[in-house]
This record gives structure tokens, C-alpha cells and sequence, in this order.
């Protein structure tokens, strides 16, 4: 069967095959978004979450809407604790003995529809909320008034049938099959709404299932006989789109319940593995010109040239570092995948404020991007603005950015002509990288300098900003030593705590009664989204199988924990007693978690690499040896690479069929010898790998052979892999140790 008949196949049936049943006693986070500004969650059986509980139900723009809702059919409530719960990536289904309950959430609507069947007399259904006001019965809709934010809730029928309403509960004939319900700013817009959903309800649904459907079958289609590996990455793909909204122009929400809002750090740390590895590159382009409006333009302001963290819709924000190197540094992404130079010219002027503002105002003697002490992705802090963990004022992960977006405002000012930031930036890139490799490392220890105080001292904890950093040095053997470090100390097969175990101040748990959360947050705590770095150092060491255990964990965690189809911000570092895993906490899905496990698949293990302004492709692909067969489909550009993999005893084959592009490829097999061939649209690149050779061949449209290379193992690259594979011999996860070790834990 070839790929297209493979894929339409797909498109008919690959939803439904997504279905995930969950029992009674996982009792897991249920979500959905409509694409915009509103969002609804719930628990399958029993909403009894510690956090998440107070935003069961719907709502919009940070607004409480109603605290989801109770059914009831011929005169009995319906009890969710009995059950039998399925959730699809567009609905979930619940089966309450004969009966069936639907719930739907509409594209780019406050809409719901909620479907009851199998009932024989009557149907009745109850918002919850103590503060939910009735308001009226007119026209057979119901109308409320919302918890918070003044919105008008209506709720009617599915079928043009007349409703009553008793005690806040809604009742219609059995035969009505179900409720609509509309949210809106006046009663007659809901109550519109509820009428067109009436008359339109079969291609309401319609649109939003083919809108997945379409995505899946043709920006990130995937096959493989290997285990659950398909499905898993079905599902990041879809709860991570599912964050990708138009709330406030296209953004990318940092996560629910408490991030339905755009945050420019979380928003450029997911954009990788949100919109560009998936091939969304208008949508990634709309992000970057919307965050660029709000630049800060004030040149007597300490912030001028900087992107927001906060764009909430009633809060403009700038107190972060990392928020606009990482807006300058995805932009660059974006141009890489997109091969669209015009928006160079556009923003050229934003990168220049961006770089000349962090000059003038920030940046010191030898270099270094100063910020204050909070001003870190780790910026958290107590009542009195006290951090919770420290940063200085210099941090590493901060230089090790700013480092990047001065190399990408050099891509971009080549680009422009403009010679003279060439040389200003590049001459400060190199002296920073100079003094970064003396100032952050020393005789004592096998890793990096969290940061240098205003005296210049280092602070040799360990966090995992280090992995950020590694690109500041050359020297590989360290790099190795620094990377497996981190890998014992900091990374349990659940994911990436933000503090080292033996560390006094760190948190092994980050919901406990012995200390706030927010203490734990940054000094102990784990993070799913370090999760990607901390793999993709691992693979460039060619320890992809090391990679690979952790990347499966969070697959499995995606389909069997927690949200549905989804990863969690947080974990705990240890797990609770009695337990053999880590308990889940912080926001139930959160961007920047799904984003980075997409995206290191797609550039690590899949190996694909673009840079469309020098019409160049990577092709360095990482494939654990779990995995047998494969194929998979990448954007770049106009064009699609389709990928085909199969591993046979002695060999692994490769096929690469790029579709509209022209470009030159480099295939980086190592300890091969790196190879580089012209590709042409329509044409097709076979890669046979033994242990001995690689042999690449390619082919026109036709099927004749273009050019045949063969590349030999290359005697220093040999050495390297032998030098990696030694440091990284039985290398293992981080493991908790006694409670009695950790003093927080004993005050």
C-alpha cells in the first residue's frame, strides 16, 4: 500500500481508532477547547481534583462560565461515579447502563452539545455553580446568568422542542436527544446561537472532526507497528493543537486551567513544537506579528526592544530575560522552516530594538545579558517579592539565549546587508562565548555554573538550565560529562526536577501541608518540558536509546495519566509513599510540555533539521532500535518530506520523498562520513545504513538513479562515539533518596 492510499485510509478512521477508555478508578482530566477563548474540563467520574476542581465545567477568557452540569433521564439523576467512560479527541462519551451521554465542544462557538439517549419519557439537565443566577424562560431557552464576567448562558433542546425549568434544572422530552448550550455577552446572541445549532448541529461537528482529521492525515501523519507509538504522538499532536487559539489574535495558551492566556516566554518555548515541526506556518507567523506589535518602543524605558511576558487581555507585562531572546530566536525557526524572507524585512526593526535595547540597558563589560533576580523562567517568589530561587544576575540559561538571539540577529542583519550589527553583534556573541567558557567552569566540577552573582562568583548548584547552556562550549568531552551529570542527579524516568536531590534546599514534593507549592516550585519540583532539552542532549551524545526510555515514559503518561491525550506542567520529584510513580501536579496540560516532546521527535529522533533561507536541510535521524518500521510526513516550506523507515537484522533503510522544495541536503549518519547531495521536487533519497557503510542514492521522478554516494566510517568520528559511549556506560535515572536526607522535609 503506498503512502497516499495509507493516509486517505486514515482520514475516515483514525479518530475513532484514538478512542481511550478510562477506569472508574483512574478517574482522569477530561479537556477540550474551542479553538478561541474558551475551554471545558471536567473529571471522568467524580470531579474531586485538589486545584483543578474549582474550574470543572466551562469557561471563557478567564471567566467562570457554570461549574459543569448533572443529567437526568426518566426521573433520576445520573450518577458519573457509575459510569463507563470513553473520550475521542473531539468528544467524550459516557454510558450510564442504557443510556448514552455525549459531550461535544464546536469550533470557534461557545457552544456545547450535550447528547442524551436511550431515556423514555424525559431528559433534564443542571448547571452547577452556587452563584449561577436563573434569569428567564423565552422562546423554550433557559437563560443564566454566569459565575464571573456578566456572560448570558442559554441552554435549549437539541430539537425544537419546549423546555421547563424547575429549580434551575432544564427538562425536555426524552425524544429531544440532548441539550445545547450557548454562552454569550446578550441573551439574544445566545439564544441565536441555540437555534443555529439546531439547524447546523451535523456540520458543526462535522467541521470540527474534519478539521482534526485533516491535520493528523496530512501536517504530522504517522505509522508504525511499533507498540503505541502512533496513537500517543496522534494525541500530543491534537491536546497540544488544541491550545493553539485565536483568544487574542493567534497565540498559543500556556496552559489549563490557570494559563488560558499568552505568555511570551511559554508561548516561544512551545512554538517549535506547536506550529513549526507541525507544519502550521501561517499560524506560527500570525504569533510572531501579533507579539511584535507589543514590543516595547520606548527608548528611555529599561525594557525597550522587549516582547511581553504577560499578553493577557487585561495585562501588557514585561519583567522577563528569556521572553525576547526566545521571540528573536523563533523567528529565526520560523524563516528556517517557512523558507518567508519577507517577514525579515518586516521585523528586522524589532530584532534591532530587540538587540540594541538589552545593549544599552543590560548588557556589561564582558558580555553578559544582566536581568533581576526574578527575572528567569524560575520566578517564583513569596509574599514579600523574596525569590524562591534565586537567579543573581547572571544566569546561565539566560546567556546561553542571549548568545542565540545575537547569532540570529547576525542570520537576519546578513540577510538585511547590514554590515555594520554583523560586526557589533558578532564581536559581542564571541566575547561572551570567551568568558562564559572561563567564567562558568572550574577544576571542581563536571558541570556548569547555575549563574554568576554581582560579584562575580560562580553558584555551582544544579539545575537543569545548564543543559541550556552546554551550546556555550566546545569542548565535547565536558559537555558528555556535564550532560550525564545532570542526567543522574536531575532526570527520573518521570521527567526533569528543577534542583538536584542533594541539594539542601530541594522539594521532593510539590504539593505537601510541610511547605507552599511555590517553594517547591523551581527547587525540586519536576518539569515536563526540560524533558526536551535534556533528550535532545542525550541523542546529540548518540545515546538516542537513553533518550528513548524517557520519551516512551511520557508517552505512556499521555495515554494512561492524567489529562487525557495530554502532559501536565508538574510532578512531584519523589513519589508519594507506597507509590512506584510520580503523582502529577501543576496545570493539567500544559504547551510547553506536549510541545517540547513533539518537537524533539520530529528534529532528534526523526532528525529533520530545515534552514529555507540557505536552502538547506539536516537529515540526521536518531532512531531508537525499538522501533522497526515507520513512516511520517514533515512540512518545509510550500513542500512535504515523507519519511519511510524500516530496520531489518543488518540494515536500516531510509526513504526520503521531498515534495516541492529544491535544496541542498546533508545526511549527518555519524560515525559516518557526512554527505551532501542536491534534491530536486518529485525526487526520491534511499539511505541504506550497515555497520560498515551508508549508501545513499538518489532518484528522479522517473525512478533514475540521479547520484549514488557511499560513506565510510570516518576514523575520528568512530573515536568520538567510542569516547561518548564510555562516559555514558551504564548511565541511569536520577533515584530518590531517604526523606530523612532533605531538609525541608525535617523542620
Amino acid at each position: 500500500m503506498n503512502q497516499s492510499t495509507h493516509y486517505a485510509k486514515l482520514q475516515s478512521e483514525i479518530l475513532d481508532e484514538m478512542k481511550v477508555f478510562v477506569p472508574r478508578e483512574d478517574n482522569r482530566a477530561i479537556s477540550f477547547t474551542n479553538k478561541e477563548a474558551a475551554y471545558y474540563y471536567t473529571q471522568s467520574h467524580l470531579n474531586d481534583h485538589v486545584e483543578h476542581a474549582f474550574f470543572e465545567g466551562l469557561n471563557i477568557s478567564k471567566n467562570r462560565i457554570f461549574s459543569g452540569y448533572t443529567l437526568f433521564a426518566d426521573h433520576r439523576k445520573l450518577d458519573n461515579q457509575e459510569a463507563e467512560v470513553c473520550v475521542y479527541p473531539y468528544k467524550m462519551v459516557r454510558v450510564h447502563g442504557s443510556m448514552t451521554e455525549e459531550l461535544w465542544m464546536l469550533d470557534y462557538k461557545n457552544v456545547l452539545a450535550i447528547g442524551l439517549s436511550g431515556a423514555q419519557e424525559t431528559i433534564g439537565i443542571e448547571l452547577k455553580g452556587e452563584a449561577l443566577r436563573s434569569l428567564s424562560l423565552h422562546e423554550s431557552i433557559a437563560f443564566f446568568r454566569s459565575i464571573e464576567g456578566d456572560w448570558v448562558i442559554a441552554v435549549g433542546a437539541a430539537s425544537h422542542q419546549p423546555v421547563e425549568c424547575k429549580d434551575r434544572i432544564v427538562y425536555a422530552d426524552a425524544a429531544a436527544g440532548g441539550f445545547y448550550i450557548a454562552v454569550a455577552k446578550t441573551a439574544a446572541e445566545a439564544g441565536q446561537w441555540i437555534r443555529d445549532s439546531r439547524r447546523d448541529i451535523t456540520s458543526l461537528k462535522n467541521e470540527r472532526v474534519k478539521r482534526m482529521e485533516s491535520f493528523l492525515q496530512e501536517n504530522v501523519p504517522i505509522t508504525s507497528s511499533s507498540d503505541s507509538l502512533p496513537l500517543a504522538l496522534n494525541w500530543l499532536n491534537l491536546t497540544m493543537d488544541q491550545l493553539v487559539t485565536r483568544q487574542q489574535g493567534d497565540g498559543i495558551y500556556a496552559g489549563l486551567p490557570w494559563f488560558n492566556e499568552y505568555w511570551g516566554r511559554d508561548q516561544f518555548i512551545a512554538l517549535p513544537g506547536a506550529v513549526l515541526v507541525t507544519g502550521q506556518f501561517e499560524t506560527a507567523k500570525q504569533i510572531l506579528l501579533s507579539f511584535a506589535k507589543f514590543q516595547n518602543t520606548d527608548e528611555t524605558s529599561k525594557f525597550f526592544g522587549r516582547v511581553p511576558n504577560i499578553l493577557a487581555m487585561e495585562n501588557v507585562d514585561y519583567h522577563t530575560t528569556d521572553g525576547t531572546p526566545r521571540f528573536i530566536i523563533q523567528l529565526q525557526d520560523y524563516v528556517k522552516y517557512s523558507g518567508d524572507t519577507a517577514i525579515i524585512t518586516e521585523l528586522y526593526p524589532a530584532v534591532q530594538a530587540s538587540i540594541e535595547g538589552s545593549i544599552k540597558h543590560w548588557v556589561d563589560e564582558k558580555g553578559y545579558l544582566m536581568h533581576d533576580d526574578n527575572e528567569t523562567w524560575m520566578d517564583a517568589r513569596d509574599a514579600n517579592h523574596k525569590s524562591y530561587s534565586p537567579r543573581d544576575t547572571r544566569a546561565n540559561d539566560i546567556q546561553a539565549l542571549w548568545y542565540h538571539q545575537l547569532r540570529a540577529g547576525v542570520y537576519f542583519a546578513e540577510y538585511m546587508n547590514d554590515t555594520n550589527s554583523v560586526m557589533k553583534w558578532s564581536h559581542i556573541a564571541d566575547k561572551l562565548k570567551r568568558n562564559f567558557d572561563e567564567d562558568y567552569r572550574d577544576q571542581a566540577h563536571t558541570y556548569l555554573a547555575d549563574r554568576l552573582n554581582a560579584k562575580d562568583e560562580p553558584e555551582f548548584s544544579l539545575r537543569p538550565n545548564q543543559l541550556f547552556a552546554l551550546d556555550m562550549i566546545d569542548d565535547e568531552f565536558f559537555k558528555w560529562k556535564a550532560t550525564r551529570t545532570a542526567w543522574e542527579e536531575l532526570v527520573y524516568p518521570w521527567g526533569v526536577a528543577s534542583l538536584d536531590r542533594k541539594h539542601p534546599f530541594f522539594h521532593p514534593y510539590h504539593l505537601t501541608s510541610q511547605y507552599h507549592k511555590d517553594e517547591a516550585y523551581h527547587n525540586g519540583a519536576v518539569w515536563l518540558w526540560l524533558n526536551g532539552i535534556a533528550m535532545q542532549r542525550m541523542i546529540e551524545a548518540g545515546q538516542e536509546e537513553t533518550a528513548y526510555t524517557l520519551f516512551k515514559n511520557m508517552n505512556e503518561q499521555a495515554l494512561n495519566r492524567g489529562v487525557v491525550g495530554g502532559l501536565s506542567e508538574n510532578m512531584d520529584a519523589y513519589p508519594q509513599e507506597g507509590q512506584s510513580w510520580a503523582k502529577l501536579t501543576g496545570a493539567y496540560l500544559q504547551a510547553w510540555s506536549n510541545a517540547e516532546q513533539l518537537r524533539v521527535w520530529y528534529q532528534y529522533f526523526i532528525g529533520i533539521r530545515p534552514d529555507l533561507i540557505n536552502r538547506s536541510l539536516v537529515l540526521a535521524p536518531r532512531i531508537p532500535a525499538e522501533i522497526e518500521d515507520l513512516q511520517a510526513r514533515v512540512k518545509v516550506g510550500n513542500g512535504t518530506i515523507d519519511v519511510t523507515y524500516q530496520a531489518a537484522e543488518t540494515e536500516q533503510t531510509y526513504l526520503y520523498s521531498f515534495k516541492g522544495m529544491e535544496l541542498t541536503v546533508t545526511i549527518d549518519m555519524a560515525p559516518f562520513e557526512v554527505l551532501q547531495v542536491e534534491v530536486e521536487s518529485d525526487s526520491e533519497l534511499r539511505i541504506t545504513r550497515t555497520e560498515q557503510v551508508v549508501i545513499a542514492t538518489l532518484s528522479d521522478k522517473t525512478g533514475s538513479i540521479i547520484k549514488e554516494m557511499i560513506a565510510a566510517q570516518v576514523s575520528l568520528r568512530v573515536e568520538q562515539q567510542m569516547k561518548a559511549d564510555q562516559i555514558f556506560r551504564n548511565v541511569k535515572f536520577a533515584e530518590p533518596l531517604g526523606l530523612e536526607n532533605h531538609p525541608v522535609m525535617n523542620r
